[in-house]
C-alpha cells in the first residue's frame, strides 16, 4: 500500500511542479540552516574525551589572596606549582597529570628531509599520567614513566605530524632532537590525535592543533623553558621567576582520573582537607574551596563553546519553524485545489484513514526532496564555515551521523508540518464535492 500511496504521491507533485519546487525549496532552506548550525555546535561542543569525561576532573584550588574574593566566583582554574607537586607527590587519584603549555626553537638534524631549516614549535611540559589519562593513541614507542619525571630525564614524545616534518614520518624512536640548545631522546611518536575543543589547557587556545612535542614537566622547570599561556601573580610576588617552587603564582592545569562516583567522593574530600590545611598554614587566605570539575562540566563552567554559535543555532531552527510554516500553508493551498479529486476517491470507498496516510506520504516525500538539497546546502554552509576566522571553524565537518540526522529532521519535519493538511484532506465530505462537480 505504501508504494502505491508513493506513486500516488509523485504523480500529484509532477502535476503541480512549481508548487512542488516551493516546498521543497522552503524546506530545503531551513533544514541547510539549521544542519549548518547544528554540526557547527555539535564540532565545537562535543565531547574531546568520549568514554571517560566522567572519570577525568580539573582541579582547582583557592589559593588567592582575600581582597580578590569575589562570592559564587570559581576558585582559579590553575594551580601553583606548590599545590601541583604536592598533589602530585600525594597520589590521591588513580592518575594524575600536572601540565603547561612552551614554545621552543627546534634545530634539525642535518639529515633532516628537505633541508629542514631551525623553526618554532609548541610543548606540552606534562608529567608521566598524562597519556594515559587521556587515552593518547601511539604509533611509535610509549610515553615516559614516573621515574622519568623523577630523575629529569632528558626524553620526549613527537606528534605524528612533527615526525614527518622531521624526521620524513619514519619511527623515530631513538633518534635524538634538539631545541633550545639541548638534546633530547624521541622515546615515542603519537599516532592522529586531535582533541577538540582542547579541553586539557584552554589557556593556549579553545581550538587549536595538538603540540609537536612533549616533555616532562619537571625537566622543563629545571631548564627553564618558555612558556605560553596565562600566569596569574599575587601578594609581593617578590620571587623574580613564576615557575619557582615557593612562587605564589597559579600556571599549572592538573588533571585527576578516578574510578567510579566512590573515588571521586573521597578525592573531593582529600582536596578540601589539603585545603584547610594550607589554609591553617597560612598559604591559603580563604575558605577551603576545592573544585573536581568533570570534563564537559568544566567546559560549560569555562563557557568554551561561543555564545554566538548558540545564538545561531536557535535562530536557525527558529528559521526552519517559520520554513515549515510556509510548507503547511503550500500543502494547505494543494489540499483545497484538490478537494474534487478526494471527493471521488472518498466516493469510490477510499476511507478516512486512507486518505490521511496518501496526503502524509505525499508531505514524507517533499521531506525527502527537500532533505537531498537541503544537505547540499548544508555542505555549502559548512564550507562558507571553514573560510571563516572564527576560532574552532577549521574542526567542524559533515559526517555520517550528520547525514542521517539531515534526512530524518527533513522527513520528521514535514511530515509533522503535513499533519494538518492530511487532516483537513480526510475531512472532505465527498457528497458535497460531487454535487458541486
Amino acid at each position: 500500500m505504501f508504494l502505491y500511496y508513493f506513486d500516488l504521491a509523485l504523480r500529484s507533485l509532477r502535476s503541480a511542479r512549481g508548487l512542488t519546487a516551493l516546498m521543497v525549496l522552503t524546506v530545503a532552506m531551513g533544514i541547510g540552516a539549521s544542519m549548518t548550525t547544528l554540526t557547527t555546535f555539535r564540532a565545537l561542543s562535543g565531547d574531546p574525551l568520549p568514554g571517560r569525561s566522567d572519570t577525568v576532573m580539573r582541579v582547582q584550588l583557592d589559593a588567592a589572596p582575600r581582597d580578590t574574593f569575589v562570592p559564587g566566583q570559581e576558585p582559579d582554574s590553575q594551580l601553583t606549582r606548590f599545590d601541583a607537586e604536592a598533589l602530585l607527590r600525594a597520589r590521591q587519584a588513580w592518575r594524575q597529570a600536572a601540565m603547561s603549555g612552551g614554545g621552543v626553537s627546534v634545530e634539525p638534524a642535518a639529515d633532516a628531509p628537505g633541508a629542514l631549516k631551525p623553526f618554532s614549535s609548541s610543548i606540552r611540559y606534562t608529567s608521566a599520567d598524562f597519556f594515559a589519562m587521556f587515552d593518547v593513541p601511539f604509533l611509535h614507542g610509549h610515553g615516559w614513566t614516573a621515574a622519568d619525571d623523577a630523575d629529569k630525564a632528558a626524553v620526549v614524545v613527537i606528534s605524528r605530524e612533527f615526525n614527518e616534518k622531521v624526521f620524513g614520518g619514519a619511527d623515530s624512536v631513538g633518534r635524538t632532537l634538539r631545541f633550545e640548545n639541548a638534546d633530547y631522546r624521541v622515546i615515542g611518536v603519537l599516532d592522529a590525535w586531535q582533541p577538540v575543543p582542547y579541553f586539557f589547557d584552554l589557556n593556549v587556545g579553545r581550538y587549536r592543533k595538538t603540540e609537536g612535542i612533549f616533555m616532562p614537566l619537571s625537566l622543563a622547570i629545571e631548564r627553564h623553558l618558555g612558556n605560553n599561556g596565562s600566569v596569574r601573580c599575587w601578594g609581593d610576588n617578590a620571587t623574580p621567576d613564576f615557575r619557582a617552587l615557593d612562587a605564589p603564582c597559579s600556571w599549572v592545569q592538573y588533571w585527576a582520573q578516578v574510578r567510579n562516583p566512590a573515588e571521586r567522593q573521597a578525592y573531593l574530600e582529600y582536596l578540601r582537607q589539603y585545603s584547610v590545611q594550607q589554609h591553617a598554614a597560612g598559604r591559603f587566605e580563604r575558605a577551603p574551596n576545592p573544585r573536581a570539575h568533570p570534563v564537559m562540566e568544566f567546559l560549560s563552567v569555562q563557557q568554551v563553546v561561543p555564545s554566538d554559535v548558540r545564538l545561531q543555532l536557535w535562530l536557525a531552527f527558529g528559521f526552519l519553524a517559520v520554513c515549515l510554516v510556509n510548507t503547511v500553508g503550500l500543502l494547505l493551498a494543494k489540499c483545497l485545489r484538490r478537494a474534487p479529486e478526494i471527493g471521488v476517491r472518498r466516493a469510490l470507498g477510499a476511507s478516512r484513514r486512507e486518505i490521511f496516510a496518501q496526503f502524509l506520504v505525499e508531505a514524507g516525500t517533499i521531506g525527502l526532496a527537500g532533505g537531498a538539497l537541503g544537505l547540499v546546502f548544508s555542505w555549502f554552509g559548512v564550507w562558507l564555515v571553514h573560510r571563516g576566522t572564527q576560532s574552532g571553524a577549521q574542526w567542524v565537518h559533515m559526517d555520517g551521523q550528520t547525514l542521517v540526522t539531515t534526512f530524518v529532521l527533513a522527513v520528521g519535519a514535514t511530515l509533522l508540518a503535513g499533519l494538518v493538511p492530511a487532516w483537513r484532506a480526510c475531512d472532505v465530505s465527498p457528497a458535497s464535492q460531487l454535487k458541486a462537480s
